[in-house]
Order: C-alpha cells, then sequence, then structure tokens
C-alpha cells in the first residue's frame, strides 16, 4: 500500500483533542497545525470548548463539513476507538495517533484500519512535520532544513532534532513512526526517495523487521543521491541467540546491522551526537573519496593530537612529497612543519590568508582526499575587534573554495571557539566547524565509509542446492558438491570397517563422531592416529559415545597454515549472512569476524579479509609463506552463495577452513537445516506421507536435532 499524500502535504487536517493548555498535546497540535493554515483547511475538535487558539470547535468529527484529510489524534486512549471509526464513517483514510496504552485495542484498530483501506501512523508517536508543506504536527519548534529525520523513539529523534538546530542543521521532515502499528520507518524511507527537500535521512530502529525491504529503501535513497544515516541498539538479537554455530555466537546484532549498511551505502552510527556531526558535514560536502587527510594547525601540539586521532578513526595522514613541502617551505616561516602535520608556526598572526593559501595548495596537490584545518581560526575578530575584517575576508575565501571544483577535497574545520562571529559566518558558507578535534576527526572518520565505491549488488549465481541430513558426513558430501575441497574420508560405523579405512587413507588420521555438532567440546575428534594407536583410540571413543556414523579422515599436516572459519546463516530480519574469521578451536576467545550480507562478490569477500585483525598472518608471518588468497576467497564466495540460494539451510560453518601456500582446505564443518523445515519433514513422514512412517525411535532423532 501507498505511502498516502495526507502524510506529506493534507489538504485538511483536523485536529481531535485541541486544547489552550501548553503543556498537553492538543495545544502543540493545534498550534502546530494552523500554522499552515494557510496553505490547508484546519479544524480544531473539542467536545467541551467552543474555541481554542482563537479558532472555533466542533464537538466530534461528524460535525466537520467535510472529510478531513489527516485526522490528528491526542484523545484519551479508550476514545479512539471510537474517533477512528466517527472519521472513517466520515471518509477520513489517514490518522495520527499521538495516543498510547491502546493495549488490547491495538490489534481491533488494526483491523479497522485493514478493512477500511485506511493508513495510521502511531499509534504511540511524537508527530510528523514537513517544512516545505507548512506542516507541523509535533511537540516543539522545528528548524527548517534537508535533514529527514524517522524514528521509532520520538523522543530520540526529537533529540537529533535539537541538536542539528544547535548546530545549524535543520530539519526537512520528521516522522515519528511509534509502534508502527501500519505505517512503517520503511514506509517513510521510501516516501523520502523522491524528496527533492531531502539530502541526508537519519534513521532510529529498534528492530528491523522486514530487514531486506529496508536495505532496499536504503539502496534507493543512496542511488537517489541522498546519505542514510542509522542510529539503532542492539536489534536482530534474537536470531544471532538461535544460532547453532560458533558463527552465530560470534556475530552481534550490530555485526549484522552493519552489514546490511554496507550493502546499502548507508552508515550506521552510534549516538545523536555522532549522528548530527557526520550529517552536519554531509549538509555542506560530499564524502572524500579515500581516507588521506592533511592536517593543518597553527600548533604543534594540537596537530600532533590531531595526527592520533586521525589515526585511531582509521584515517591516514600521509608524509606530502618533496615537491609540496617545497612549495609549502615558501609560504611559511623556517620553523614551520611541512611534512603533515602542517605547523604554521605564527604564520597565520603575520597574515590571516596564510590558511586559505596553505589549505589551497594542499587541496590542489592530489595527495589528500580531504583536509582538516585545526586552532585558532575563528578566535582572532573575538578576541582582538581589530581582526575582525581580516578573519572575515579568509573565511569569505575558504567559503568560496567550498564551491568550486576545489570541493572535492572536503575542508573541516576545528576552532577554538564555539559560538564567535567568525565561526557563525563558516556556517554561513556551510564550511563543517566543531570546537572539538575529537569530533571534527569523528565525523570524518565516518564520513570515509560513505566515499568509497557502493558494495556491488549481490547475484546469486548457484542453483538451490538440496539440504543435507544432520551429521558430518551429510556435511562434507554437501560442500564437496558445491568445490569446497575436504581431506579424504571414510565413513565407519564398527570396529572392522574402521580397520579398513584406517588401510586405504594415509596416517597421520582424524577420527570424528560424525553426529556430534560441537566435536572438541565432546572429546568427539581425536588427532594424529598412526597404525599403532588407531584402534585403541576407535574402540575407547566408541565405549564412550556408543553406536553412529564414526568418520576417519586423513589429517591435514601441510607447513605454513592458517586456520579460519566461513560461517552463513539466516538471519531473521535481513536473510542470508556470511561471516569470515580467525578459525579453530580459539575462534570464540579471539572473536575476530568480518560480516556481509550474502552473496557476496570476489571484491566484497577479499574486503571482509582486510577487515581483520588477522590479516597480516594471511601474507605471511615470521618468515612463513604468504597462503593462496584466491582458494580462501572462492570459499567465502561459494559459501555466500550456497546459503543465499537454499531457502532451507539456517546455518553452514566450515571450521576451521586450513589455507596454505598450495590451497584451502576443510577440515570439519556443520550445515543445518532450518527448523521449521526439518519439523514439516518429521511430520509429514510420521504421518504416513511418501509411504513412509517413523519409527518412535526416529521422530525422537528429529526432535532431537531440532533443539
Amino acid at each position: 500500500m501507498s505511502f498516502p499524500q495526507a502524510f506529506v502535504d493534507p489538504s485538511s487536517v483536523a485536529v481531535v483533542g485541541a486544547s489552550e493548555d501548553r503543556a498537553k498535546w492538543g495545544y502543540w497540535l493545534a498550534a502546530g497545525a494552523l500554522a499552515g493554515a494557510g496553505r490547508r483547511q484546519v479544524w480544531l475538535v473539542n467536545r467541551r470548548a467552543a474555541q481554542v487558539l482563537g479558532q472555533s470547535c466542533r464537538a466530534t468529527v461528524d460535525d466537520l463539513p467535510q472529510a478531513p484529510d489527516l485526522v490528528a489524534l491526542c484523545v484519551p486512549p479508550r476514545h479512539v476507538l471510537p474517533v477512528v471509526r466517527e472519521a472513517l464513517a466520515k471518509g477520513c483514510r489517514a490518522f495520527l495517533s499521538i495516543t498510547a496504552g491502546l493495549g488490547a485495542d491495538e490489534a481491533e484498530l488494526a483491523a479497522l484500519l485493514r478493512e477500511s483501506g485506511a493508513r495510521l501512523i502511531g499509534p504511540n508517536s511524537l508527530g510528523l512535520f514537513n517544512a516545505a508543506a507548512d506542516l507541523r504536527l509535533a511537540w516543539g519548534n522545528f528548524t527548517p532544513g534537508r535533514l529527514a529525520i524517522v524514528s521509532q523513539s520520538g523522543q530520540l529523534g526529537s533529540e537529533i532534532a535539537g541538536l542539528g538546530a544547535r548546530a545549524g542543521l535543520g530539519v526537512s521532515r520528521f516522522y515519528s513512526v511509534g509502534n508502527q502499528l501500519d505505517v512503517t520507518a520503511v514506509d517513510v524511507l521510501e516516501s523520502l526517495v523522491s524528496d527533492e527537500h531531502t539530502g541526508t535521512v537519519a534513521l532510529y530502529l529498534e528492530s528491523f523487521a522486514d530487514g531486506a525491504r529496508i536495505v532496499s529503501a536504503l539502496e534507493a535513497l543512496r542511488r537517489a543521491g541522498k546519505h542514510a544515516l542509522v542510529l539503532t541498539t542492539g536489534a536482530s538479537e534474537g536470531s544471532r541467540l538461535l544460532a547453532r554455530s560458533h558463527t552465530g555466537s560470534m556475530t552481534s546484532a550490530l555485526d549484522v546491522v552493519d552489514a546490511a549498511c554496507r550493502a546499502a551505502g548507508a552508515l550506521r552510527v552510534a549516538t545523536p551526537r555522532e549522528l548530527v556531526d557526520a550529517a552536519r558535514v554531509l549538509d555542506a560536502t560530499t564524502p572524500p573519496g579515500g581516507r588521506r587527510v592533511a592536517i593543518i594547525s597553527d600548533s604543534g601540539g594540537q596537530g600532533g593530537i590531531a595526527a592520533d586521532l586521525a589515526a585511531d578513526r582509521g584515517l591516514r595522514a600521509p608524509v606530502f612529497t618533496e615537491r609540496l613541502q617545497a612549495r609549502l617551505r615558501d609560504l611559511l616561516p623556517a620553523a614551520a612543519t611541512v611534512s603533515n602535520p602542517v605547523d604554521l608556526a605564527g604564520a597565520g598572526e603575520a597574515d590571516l590568508q596564510v590558511y586559505a593559501r596553505v589549505t589551497e595548495l594542499v587541496a590542489a596537490s592530489g595527495e589528500v582526499d580531504s583536509i582538516v584545518l585545526s586552532g585558532y581560526l575563528g578566535c582572532y575578530g573575538e578576541d582582538s575587534p581589530s581582526l575582525v575584517d581580516a578573519e572575515s575576508a579568509v573565511i569569505d575565501r575558504l567559503g568560496r573554495r567550498r564551491r568550486t571544483d576545489a570541493a572535492r577535497v572536503p575542508l573541516i574545520v576545528h576552532s577554538m571557539s564555539a559560538a564567535s562571529p567568525a565561526v557563525a559566518r563558516l556556517r554561513e558558507h556551510r564550511v563543517p566547524v566543531f570546537d572539538t578535534i575529537d569530533a571534527a576527526l569523528g565525523a570524518l572518520g565516518h564520513l570515509t565509509r560513505l566515499g568509497g565505491r557502493p558494495r556491488p549488488a549481490p547475484m546469486t549465481v548457484r542453483t538451490e542446492a538440496a539440504v543435507p541430513a544432520p551429521g558430518y558426513w551429510a556435511a562434507r558430501t554437501f560442500l564437496t558438491a558445491l568445490g569446497i575441497a575436504m581431506p579424504e574420508a571414510r565413513r565407519v560405523t564398527d570396529a572392522a570397517g574402521f580397520a579398513a579405512a584406517c588401510a586405504s587413507l594415509r596416517p597421520p588420521l582424524v577420527l570424528k563422531a560424525g553426529w556430534i555438532e560441537h566435536k572438541s567440546e565432546h572429546r568427539a575428534v581425536r588427532t594424529g592416529l598412526g597404525p599403532h594407536t588407531a584402534a585403541a583410540v576407535f574402540r575407547e571413543m566408541y565405549e564412550r559415545l556408543g553406536p553412529g556414523e564414526y568418520v576417519v579422515e586423513e589429517q591435514d599436516i601441510r607447513p605454513g597454515v592458517v586456520e579460519l572459519l566461513i560461517g552463513a546463516r539466516r538471519d531473521r530480519d535481513f536473510g542470508p549472512t556470511v561471516t569470515v574469521g580467525h578459525g579453530g578451536v580459539l575462534a570464540e576467545l579471539w572473536h575476530d569476524v568480518s560480516v556481509e550480507l550474502a552473496p557476496v562478490d570476489r571484491r566484497t569477500a577479499a574486503g571482509m579479509l582486510d577487515r581483520l585483525r588477522s590479516r597480516r598472518l594471511l601474507d605471511g608471518w615470521r618468515g612463513q609463506p604468504a597462503v593462496d588468497l584466491d582458494a580462501l576467497i572462492d570459499a567465502v564466495v561459494t559459501v555466500s552463495e550456497a546459503i543465499a540460494a537454499t531457502p532451507g539451510l539456517a546455518d553452514i560453518e566450515v571450521n576451521p577452513i586450513r589455507v596454505g601456500p598450495e590451497g584451502a582446505l576443510a577440515v570439519d564443518a556443520l550445515v543445518v537445516p532450518r527448523a521449521e523445515d526439518v519439523v514439516a519433514k518429521a511430520a509429514c513422514e510420521a504421518t504416513g506421507v511418501n509411504g513412509h512412517r517413523e519409527t518412535t525411535e526416529e521422530q525422537e532423532a528429529s526432535r532431537e536435532h531440532v533443539h
């Protein structure tokens, strides 16, 4: 169902529960609605008052001369359903419900909306705002601008708007979606794609139901030239807790949200302040094309701190070439430092225009992707009135630069003054200015993640595979059919079969109890078996664990091997995901993983490896040879395609996959069907479908596998 124009620019609005009391919602909605009375018809409804804010009131919606395009509800919970019924009968099909605490009435309200084809924002909404349409149905006041706010928490959305206003950043639209009984955050996101007044979208969500559609909406915003900043808490945690693999326990909810943001070209931030800081820079400039930053300061101490903070935020302050350093020396005193950071060494006091000259020279060099100007600029006129005009002139020059081709290298200013006339002038020129260096570099560090090439659209290239039966042997069969290399192995069930297998395989050997998922934890795997030890080990394991499907494998003893894991699982909200990380029995201790939505292409898989703390092990460490990265990347892509192409799978885990100079070899694996598919199959077979009725023991085995 499309997003109604009534939530964007209604032709008429009725406020039910209008009030003269500034402490009540009815006042703010009535005052806000009346502020747009020059654009639309506004009616106020109050059973007890003949007039509110100088406007005549009707007692009921039914008393209105015609059906309002939008009805705003701020009445006690018990009155919401009767008012909605009355408005529907009148012909209204769009509602904004501020009222919370509907309890059991929510279900009845949802059914009523569905039956009538009506739409509702809320309940428990803090309202909506559209600057371009003079539509204000919310508590408080909004400064018009280009930031759209879509928030599940109305108060947090209001905080973002307030922080933005104090920083000179205005709002284009504001939607508090509340309980999302009908209209959801993704409905609003989709409506913003074509909004010419919005440049950046701030999204706060506590849950990501319909995650694939959210990703699609964020992608659409990116294609439309709008940036999305996402703020959330521990969303999607339930799917992590339900996962049975090591991968599931090692990846957090926020890992998956970050993966979704990367896939969509959006950016997750941690706090409202971080969001507003990033939005301020996006409002003024484009994200930098890389992580190379020039730091220009009039204090060696401030420049050094800035360089340290830049490195901490993933930025690089590269040493300038000799050519650029020589040109800087021509502009600056002999005591100046010109390698990066640049210390002006008092040159600004002699001639304020040096701030602009150095900035322009560095920007034109091609050696950096962004510039941070840090220190006293912004304070000169405030402390010495005789310097007001000179400081204004250099700020105007920096402002003009922002509107030229040179702006492809964004400039961010850190000023020691928070609110001087010079700082205000920088903001008038839309030059991002911060009063702390950590805020300036924090915003820049975030934005570099938006400046690179967007992740290619995922394409599933494999056809759906048959979901394997439980157990390690079936997992081996499934993975080798996909092209994942595994050691030579035999399946055995008794001592005689084990002896025959040992005779046909090259020692040393590995023995595994194939039906046990986490083998190390249950002493269900033994390595290093030779001709003199194998039989005794099998006998001990068999006596301890009982009959079942055992697997004997040739042990991988190649030198120069690094153990990693590749996992894939189906997230409850976002669907298929793939993980790569430091593997083996200590995987959860090191907790070094990288996650993406699946499937991934080779470029994305390589980027996943680059984000690992253990990445340097793959290039050779302390004299070890570099491993076969192509084989590892192939395996990541293959597993990602398998989970995406096979809806019946819940988890795939290859742990460890041993990668050496001569290729990658998976030496243990787990493949888990989706629980509902296992239950359905068990129920189907137990009732005789497909000509088979399970025994009691088989039914118990199926249930045990599910749990």
